[in-house]
């Protein structure tokens, strides 16, 4: 890390964006590149196009703090390197909502995938760390890491150009939601070089699986599939490579397993895989003789049979698929004959080869649907990034069909660059009217068309057609391929008897003719599949699910036309995508850190084209978008288009982008309008309107800051005023509270102590510190054997009357604690000459029944135990009061407390004895006890209560004048500030000409609505109730409130998951936020909660009269009306007004009397709600409404489902068909928004008003009309 630092600090070599270079030529850019390689500096920038020279080496650029360097920073303020690619894919994504792709491209060995992993690893360790997410995105890097080394294994192999070359292409799309955070990905596979399997040239490999699976297997592995070292196997032994330097196929082994866990391939599954390795390195081995007649025999009848144990089908059936093949004649469309056709040496070679290829192709497809089944996003995916790493370019000594694939996909690939960076932007500029000059380049649509075009024929529509004009012998097929390639016609094109010349853009390939055609059908015999659709193994048989029709006169799908159809594919991925680009240069072939062969690089500088691209670089434009997207990105920084972050120019949109770029002062040359763009020179200009507006959020974010803290200040001095208030006041109001509940208890039936009725004295509980960690509570709650989860209620010293043989009774000093389950009685003797506490007695809670007090003002007690051996303690306490008082919360109120002249208590089993207390005032402090009689002076009256605590000196209350915001008098007194500016009037809102709204800045993770305040308490301490509440005055009626609009609940929704709300079927709520996903905030009283959006219909408000109407005189219902279905009956419910946490329990209030009259079965429905009764209510209104809809109804009035006039409803399809009969089916709820409160737990319901029965609920048929009841209520008082 250390050089990777000096090397920002020391001058630098070359130049790091090209486009600087003063003097543009091929041989300019090869000195540069060449300066910075010597330099270790591989990585140069052509604008946004980034050149990586590979350095066969390791360089310490690529550490979590470098990692880290890049993120947030654009390309100008880094030195070049890959992370500055993919930090600007990333940014990009997220600020302007565009899908990136990465496109790598280069020759077989300059590190493309080595750049891929990178592009990985940055996006894995930077996406979705500002979203939360948790787990699930933890999970999803770690799968789209894994894909790396584990496609590596069974896709990269050793060439002479590259250890770890890729022989297969790999599109990854890495899928995010809308915050940034990854949430699932998709790898598309190109074109597995299958021939690789079955044969390698000298000193290169086969697939890398194949050495990690024979010199890492387990000795399991090994004895359960017969495995072997390497060189024991034909397929990896032939080309003489098993060991290639710095690769440890041990180490990697170990890595695909890891790989295999992470991205949750089963151990079935994984058997299963490497069962179908071995049985491939296994078919290798099945060597041919050749018999007297020419035919072919199996050399060792073994190894075929360990492939079949391998493949699970029968030992005969693989001997005869190898060295037999079946033949069928058909004869006018119909099948005649079928022969069994022995195989020569070389065609069963040939079949063995084809069935290894077969597996091991299908089992790497297999691979990679499995890996995108596990990294299936499990979130809507807003964006995309997707990477590309597939095969370079590729020429030989002897080059086949897979050359030709795989530099034909290398063409579409080049053919994309030069669209997207030379054709397209030229043609863009001309279209858009810039002032252009144009640059010449090669464009190789030519190249492209001359493999792939039908009309006129290409390579490929010729080899399709040698492929189905013969069949049988390979080598008629090639011979026709080579004579239609003669009406091949094109100037990149020539044909030179078994070969063609194809000039690519990267330089001229010669291809070999001979075995195209058997290539390019890439069709499995018959038997081969018959073979495997007859094994026992559902893995190997899920490997082949198509099998052709025999009868399909259709031709199958050849090699070229699926590689075809993949680049295509691949093309239009692109190209849907915004793009940037990777261009891999390889410095040398001997893979030497210190070689720069000039030669060969200034040959890939030609043909990758770069200096064209450094030109119209710089003759063109860095960034250029339309005035739309223009003005909604930056219209932040000019006061002409923006007010407080809000979007105000009313022009059109390209003349508020103009106004724009004039205001932030950038020169009049760097920037040109378009017809329908804004175009940008230079990157510095946009980044400095990046910058600003970056800024602009920061400088609000201050001046937010300073109010803020302002007002902090002036809260800060308000609370610290509130809470000297109640310092002064609380006075330990939770104890004292508590010691209201023990005069509750006491009931007025004993004298008190006059000290227990100080306003000091409060019932703090655990005299003793059994509960806390001084010496002598740890000391008790030892030796009173308390557990660590049990609580200490109460602890004081006491004492308990002892008996003794033929003496009275004597109290003895005892320590009481009381816990959560039981009471100890604990005591102190000497032992030894030192004092040592034990337990003396413990009494569950449980056993309790009930517990003594005396009527006088004495401190005993008795705790009567029921089915006890030992005798009930009797003790004298002065925190007696107290004692009782945990103890009946801790039993729930389930103890009795007698109170009396006397105390029972059993003095042994079925014994009781008495205590009588008697008063005498001789007794100057506390009590005396003598022979079961207590003697005792009087004491307070039994109905006292605690003293009101003394009332403390007010203090001087002084203005609050600190704070820039506040006025210097303090909120009463008279400003001496300069008197405000009038200020300009604020401009109205627009909307964005994109049709997008204003962008605030996101608010942090984490924050979100402040949670509503939980239910008051309606008790102070469990198991007691607090007294009702003095009665007071009627208040007199509050001013009219402005209405708030009414929700009706359509349907029944029951909900138990946090933050979500239940509903009644017809009761009224409020909104009190509306989301677009189809879940609205409601309110019912003091609690919120999300639902669903459908479940509600908004309720017309009703007009305030200005007075009472008389009450209606009641009437027969109106006729029902005429449509066949009944108005399904609806009533409102009332929301009730949550309930003062002062009112524990409401005084009982007489309920109206309903007389004798008989119940009508024909009443309406009637919605019972708070205030009905008072004058002018809702129910008089409600009366006044149904009297005149019944005394005049409408004609033309189409009644509505609930029986009211449809005028007195909004229109909707709910008021023009009557309701059916049976209840409607609840809608499908939509899916929640993201990020809402956590709502706090309903309140329970509170007592409905005794105004004439429940609310909320409906008066069903057949029950008292309540409405005209209240009327005739009103009017006769």
């Amino acid at each position: 890390m250390a050089d990777w630092k000096e090397g920002f600090k020391k001058k630098q070599v070359g130049v790091s964006d090209m486009t600087l270079l003063s003097t543009i030529s091929n041989e300019s850019v090869n000195d540069n590149l060449k300066k910075r390689f010597e330099n270790a500096e591989i990585y140069t920038y052509i604008g946004h196009v980034l050149i990586s020279v590979n350095p066969f080496r390791l360089l310490p650029i690529y550490t979590d703090e470098v990692l880290h360097s890049y993120r947030g920073k654009n390309r100008l303020e880094m030195a070049p390197h890959v992370y500055a690619i993919a930090e600007s894919a990333y940014y990009n994504m997220i600020s302007y909502k565009d899908n990136q792709c990465v496109i790598i491209s280069g020759e077989s060995g300059a590190g493309k995938t080595e750049a891929a992993k990178r592009i990985m690893q940055y996006i894995a360790a930077v996406a979705g760390s500002s979203s939360g997410g948790g787990a699930g995105i933890e999970g999803v890097k770690e799968m789209v890491l894994a894909t790396n080394p584990l496609l590596e294994s069974f896709g990269c192999a050793k060439t002479l150009r590259n250890n770890n070359s890729s022989r297969h292409g790999k599109y990854l799309e890495i899928e995010f939601d809308a915050q940034g955070g990854p949430v699932g990905a998709v790898i598309t596979n190109y074109l597995l070089e299958k021939n690789r399997v079955t044969g390698q040239i000298e000193n290169e490999r086969n697939f890398h699986i194949f050495y990690q699976l024979t010199k890492g297997a387990s000795a399991a592995q090994k004895d359960a599939y017969g495995l072997q070292g390497p060189e024991a196997y034909a397929y990896t032994s032939r080309s003489k490579c098993l060991q290639v330097p710095g690769i440890d196929d041990v180490a990697d082994w170990a890595e695909t397993l890891q790989a295999m866990n992470v991205i949750g391939i089963s151990a079935e599954e994984q058997d299963n895989i490497l069962r179908m390795l071995a049985s491939i390195l296994w078919l290798g081995n099945v060597q041919f003789g050749e018999a007297e007649d020419g035919n072919a025999y199996i050399a060792d009848e073994s190894v075929p049979e360990f492939v079949a144990y391998l493949l699970e089908v029968e030992a005969a059936t693989v001997n005869k698929v190898l060295t037999s093949r079946v033949m069928e004649t058909q004869r006018g469309g119909r099948r005649a004959s079928v022969y069994e056709v022995p195989l020569n040496r070389a065609q069963a070679s040939s079949v063995r080869d084809a069935l290894a290829k077969a597996i091991y192709n299908n089992l790497f497809d297999w691979i990679v649907d499995r890996v995108n089944i596990s990294m299936k996003a499990k979130a809507p995916a807003a964006h995309i990034i997707g990477v590309l790493d597939i095969y370079g370019f590729e020429i030989f000594d002897t080059n086949q069909f897979e050359q030709l694939c795989i530099n034909y996909v290398n063409e579409k690939l080049q053919q994309i660059f030069i669209q997207l960076t030379l054709k397209t932007e030229q043609e863009e500029y001309a279209r858009e009217q810039i002032k252009w000059t144009p640059i010449k380049f090669f464009d190789n649509k030519i190249v492209c068309d001359l493999i792939e075009e039908k009309r006129p024929p290409g390579v490929f529509a010729a080899l399709n057609d040698a492929c189905a004009t013969a069949h049988a012998d390979p080598t008629a097929a090639d011979g026709s391929f080579t004579q239609r390639l003669g009406g091949v016609s094109s100037p990149q094109f020539e044909t030179r008897g078994s070969k063609f010349l194809i000039k690519h853009y990267a330089g001229d390939v010669m291809y070999t003719v001979a075995g195209m055609t058997d290539k390019n059908k890439d069709v499995l015999l018959k038997d081969l599949l018959d073979l495997v659709a007859s094994s026992n193994n559902q893995f190997l048989q899920t490997l082949f699910p198509d099998r052709p029709d025999p009868n399909s006169k259709k031709r199958p799908p050849t090699a070229s036309d699926k590689i075809k159809s993949s680049a295509g594919a691949l093309v239009d991925k692109l190209m849907r995508s915004q793009p940037s680009y990777i261009r891999t240069i390889k410095p040398n072939q001997n893979k030497s850190p210190t070689e720069y062969d000039t030669k060969a690089i200034l040959h890939q500088i030609k043909y990758l084209g770069l200096q064209e691209n450094i030109r119209v670089r710089r003759a063109g434009f860095a960034y250029r978008n339309t005035f739309e997207k223009m003005v909604e990105r930056f219209y932040l920084l000019s006061p002409s288009t923006s007010y407080a972050g809000e979007y105000t120019w009313q022009g059109d949109a390209r003349s508020g982008c103009e106004r724009i770029l004039h205001d932030t002062g950038i020169a009049k040359e760097e920037w040109q309008m378009g017809v329908t763009k804004a175009f940008i020179k230079n990157p510095e200009t946009l980044f400095a309107l990046e910058h600003m507006r970056d800024r602009y959020w920061h400088n609000m974010a201050a001046r937010i800051q300073r109010a803020f803290r302002n007002y902090m200040r002036y809260k800060h001095e308000c609370a610290t005023r509130i809470q000297r208030f109640w310092i002064n006041k609380k006075d330990g109001i939770v104890y004292s509270q508590l010691r209201d509940y023990g005069h509750q208890l006491l009931a007025s039936r004993k004298e008190r102590r006059r000290f227990s009725l100080l306003s000091q004295r409060k019932f703090l509980g655990d005299y003793l510190g059994v509960g806390e960690e001084g010496p002598q509570g740890q000391m008790l709650r030892s030796a009173a054997g308390i557990m660590a989860g049990e609580s200490v209620a109460f602890s004081a010293r006491a004492q308990i009357l002892v008996s003794k043989l033929g003496r009275s009774s004597k109290p003895s000093p005892r320590y009481l604690i009381l816990t959560d389950k039981a009471v100890h009685i604990l005591i102190s003797q000497n032992v030894n000459g030192r004092a040592q506490t034990s337990i003396e007695r413990r009494i569950p809670l449980v056993t309790i029944k009930s517990v003594g007090l005396s009527n006088l003002r004495d401190d005993w007690i008795a705790i009567n135990v029921s089915n006890s051996e030992e005798a009930d303690p009797i003790m004298s306490c002065y925190l007696k009061t107290e004692f009782v008082t945990h103890l009946l919360q801790r039993t729930n109120g389930g103890i009795t407390v007698n109170v009396g002249p006397t105390i029972n208590y059993s003095k042994k089993k079925d014994k009781m004895a008495q205590i009588t207390f008697k008063k005498d005032e001789s007794i100057r402090k506390d009590d005396v006890y003598k022979s079961h009689v207590v003697s005792v002076p009087s004491g307070e009256p039994a109905t006292s209560l605690s003293r009101p605590p003394v009332e403390r000196k007010a203090g001087v209350v002084r203005p609050i004048t600190s704070g820039k915001l506040l006025r210097p008098g303090g909120p009463s007194g008279a400003s001496t500030a300069k008197p405000k500016p009038v200020s300009r009037p604020v401009p109205q809102s627009q909307p964005l000409p994109s049709g997008g709204t204003a962008l605030k800045p996101a608010a942090p993770a984490g924050i979100g609505r402040a949670p509503a305040a939980p239910p008051a308490s309606n008790g102070v301490g469990a198991g007691r109730t607090a007294p009702p509440p003095p009665t007071r005055a009627a208040a007199p009626p509050p001013p009219p409130t402005p209405q708030v609009e009414k929700w009706k609940v359509l349907f029944t929704f029951e909900t138990d998951q946090p933050g979500e709300i239940s509903l009644v079927k017809d009761e009224l709520v409020e909104v009190a936020q509306k989301d677009d996903a189809g879940w609205w905030l409601v309110k019912k009283g003091s609690t919120e909660g999300w639902a669903p959006s459908n479940y509600l219909e908004l309720v017309p408000p009703v007009a305030q009269p200005r007075a009472a109407p008389p009450a209606p005189v009641r009437r027969a219902p109106p006729a029902a009306p005429t449509p066949a279905a009944a108005p399904a009956p609806v009533a409102a419910a009332a929301v009730p007004k949550p309930q003062a946490p002062k009112a524990p329990m409401a005084p009982s209030i007489p309920k109206i009397p309903q007389g004798t009259r008989s119940a009508d079965a024909n009443a309406q429905p009637v919605a019972v709600m708070p205030g009905m009764g008072a004058p002018g209510g809702l129910a008089a209104i409600l009366a006044a409404k149904r009297a005149a809809a019944d005394a005049s109804p409408a004609p033309s009035s189409t009644p509505s489902v609930n029986g009211s006039p449809s005028s007195s409803r909004p229109g909707s399809a709910l008021g023009k068909a009557p309701a059916p009969k049976i209840a409607p089916k609840p809608p499908a709820v939509g899916p929640k928004p993201g990020a809402k409160p956590a709502i706090p737990a309903p309140r329970a319901p509170t007592a409905a008003p005794a105004s004439g029965g429940q609310i909320g609920s409906l008066v069903k048929p057949g029950a008292a009309d309540l409405q005209a009841e209240i009327a005739r209520r009103k009017a006769r008082g």
